[in-house]
Order: C-alpha cells, then sequence, then structure tokens
C-alpha cells in the first residue's frame, strides 16, 4: 500500500559542512554530525511526530556516518510509533573521488558551475546524471516495497541534498534545466509529498531555486504545440 506521506530530509549539520577543509582529510562517509547538527536531527525528529502523530514509519538510510546519526536523532523522538529501517547504498551523496587538497577541490567546483552542474563529473568521482541513475535504480526498489500491503503510514528518506534534488527530478519528470534551479536543501530542512485521493503525491514545500542557473549554455526543448509533456 502506497504510504501517506513520503519525506524527505538531508542530514544536520556535519563536520564537513562546518569546516569543509575536512573533506581533504577525511572520507566523506566517515564526517560525523557536529553538536548543532545534532540538535537539529532532534528538532526534526520533534517537528515529524508532530506531522505523523503514531503513525508507522519505514527509513531509508544513506549509510554515511552523518546520515545514521541523523536517523538515529529522529528515530528517538518516534519510540512510540511502530518503525523499521533499511540502509541502501543508493542513496548515499554524490562521490566526489579521492581525498585531495580543499584548494583542488575550488578549481573543479568552479569548473563544474563554468560546464553544468548534471553533466560535470568530478575525477575519479561522479556526475549528477551518475547519481541520476542510481536513484532511478532505486525506484524501482521503491515501488516493490509500496506494493506491500502492510507497508507503512511514512516513508521517511534519509539521504544528502542532492540526492534530495535528485530524486525529485525524477519523481516528477523536471528537466535538466528545471534541477539545475533547485538550491540544495537546509541541515535538515524537509519535503513531504503528500498521498491524495487519486493515489498521486503532492510536494507540500516548494524548494529554493535559483533565477538562473550558474553556466552559460541554455538550449530548452520546444516541442510543436499539443504535444504535451509526459
Amino acid at each position: 500500500m502506497k504510504p501517506n506521506r513520503i519525506i524527505l530530509i538531508r542530514h544536520g549539520q556535519s563536520q564537513g559542512n562546518e569546516k569543509p577543509e575536512l573533506h581533504s582529510k577525511i572520507p566523506d562517509y566517515a564526517l560525523e554530525l557536529t553538536p548543532e547538527g545534532m540538535s537539529q536531527a532532534r528538532m526534526a525528529g520533534v517537528q515529524l511526530k508532530q506531522i505523523m502523530g503514531n503513525e508507522s514509519v519505514f527509513f531509508y538510510i544513506s549509510p554515511f556516518w552523518r546520515t545514521r546519526s541523523t536517523a538515529e536523532q529522529i528515530a528517538l523522538q518516534l519510540t512510540d510509533n511502530k518503525c523499521s529501517y533499511r540502509e541502501d547504498p543508493r542513496l548515499r551523496e554524490q562521490e566526489w573521488g579521492h581525498l585531495r587538497p580543499k584548494e583542488e577541490t575550488d578549481v573543479y567546483e568552479n569548473e563544474r558551475d563554468k560546464y553544468g552542474t548534471f553533466y560535470y563529473r568530478f575525477p575519479d568521482g561522479e556526475s549528477c546524471a551518475d547519481v541520476y541513475d542510481r536513484v532511478s535504480d532505486f525506484f524501482n526498489t521503491l515501488h516493490r516495497d509500496f506494493e506491500k500491503k502492510d507497508f507503512p503510514d511514512n516513508a521517511v528518506f534519509v539521504t544528502h541534498g542532492m540526492t534530495i534534488r535528485l530524486f525529485l527530478m525524477r519523481w516528477f519528470h523536471l528537466s535538466v534545466e528545471e534541477f539545475e534551479l533547485l538550491r540544495n536543501p537546509h541541515n535538515c530542512e524537509f519535503f513531504i509529498l503528500e498521498r491524495q485521493p487519486n493515489g498521486k503525491y503532492d510536494l507540500k514545500s516548494i524548494p529554493r531555486r535559483r533565477n538562473s542557473p550558474k553556466h552559460i549554455y541554455q538550449r530548452p526543448l520546444i516541442m510543436f504545440p499539443g504535444c504535451r509533456k509526459g
């Protein structure tokens, strides 16, 4: 049975958010939450409790340490709820490649902004297009889970900003240009997709958007009148 809500939440403030230079010293997956991030995660749990009440919950969790800690703190606020969970590596952060000095990372980030966020692949890492592919593969698992008669009332995804944006792109069939206008959610910001009587989901909050993409290459798809987007 389809859940009443699909909730996408970004992890709390991480050590890498607070001190970006740590990305050159510690593997991305091993960066933990800061004390502020722990507090954000607990508050997110309180807010989700207010929204879900005592309904059942299924957590899908990225295996990175900061998302694990975020999910743990959220779950501690839901001790009266029937909760279950699964870790799925397909929900992990975009791979940036091996450890490298911040100065080198800055060069690649500037190059990405000029090239286009979606298509640019970091050396030894991933492009957003690569992450989109694994999110799309994850959707096959998701649809099978949702077909189970006893699936919980809520599906909560504890993951990363880029993964959330690509999830929304895949779910709502956004174009590459529409994706590149989406800003990264704040730490522990969450988006709720609520099931409607017709079985479809409405997004209850609108992601922040840029006025224009960072790169200069623009070429919209313009089909003939009467040819509708599917």
